[in-house]
């Protein structure tokens, strides 16, 4: 049974619209990170499935969250396969990002009443996710595609949730050029986690970062 209904589960990724992508092989530093990001504020967090002990890292992250950081919403990232979107849904990701899109992965999600966030980065792509349920599109990446991409877009396109990943900045210059473009939400992978160590930084960075989008989406 899911934690959260798909409804508040995505009301909540366009209301804190930063989105930590994160993967590290040790799960007391991973909660060490996850915790940092839910002190500066942030609801939302991706675990990405990189490594080979990634999802027994991800349930220890699941059981530190419903402990310690009840209002975060633990997603799964880096997903290609139905059967991965199955285990991780089961070990309790309130939400499934891909990298890329593939209807297997989109159906497992529907089945499971999960969100699927699909990775695209051409128009018929990001019209196939709507036509096949997704509750955000992912636009990956965006160090290649561009803001100016996200402008083109929002012509044909204009009411579509969308959240870039790849390329986007820790700074406000970056988001204001994205959210300016039309995103709804930013994913920040390594660029966000420079000096990891410094959780109470992290936190500060976090939360000045976060009160900026929010600022800039209701712009």
């Amino acid at each position: 049974m899911p934690r959260f209904s798909p409804e508040h589960i995505l009301e909540t990724v366009l209301r804190y619209p930063v989105v930590p992508v994160f993967y590290h092989a040790d799960a007391a530093f991973a909660q060490q990170i996850l915790a940092a990001c839910y002190a500066g504020g942030l609801r939302v967090f991706e675990f990405t499935n990189r490594g080979s002990n990634a999802f027994d890292v991800f349930e220890q992250l699941v059981a530190y969250v419903h402990d310690h950081c009840p209002d975060m919403l633990l997603g799964i990232g880096t997903i290609y396969t139905a059967e991965e979107a199955k285990r991780f849904i089961q070990a309790g990701a309130d939400f499934v990002v891909q990298p890329c899109l593939t209807a297997d992965v989109a159906d497992a999600c529907r089945r499971n009443d999960t969100p699927w966030l699909p990775g695209t980065m051409t128009v018929s792509e990001v019209f196939q996710a709507t036509r096949l349920g997704a509750a955000i599109v992912k636009i990956f990446p965006g160090n290649v595609l561009g803001p100016g991409f996200i402008k083109s877009l929002r012509g044909p396109m204009p009411s579509v949730p969308l959240m870039v990943t790849g390329g986007v900045e820790p700074t406000e210059a970056s988001l204001r050029e994205w959210f300016g473009a039309g995103v709804n939400v930013v994913g920040m992978g390594s660029q966000l986690f420079k000096n990891p160590n410094d959780t109470e930084a992290l936190s500060r960075q976090i939360a000045d970062l976060l009160a900026f989008a929010q600022t800039a989406v209701s712009s």
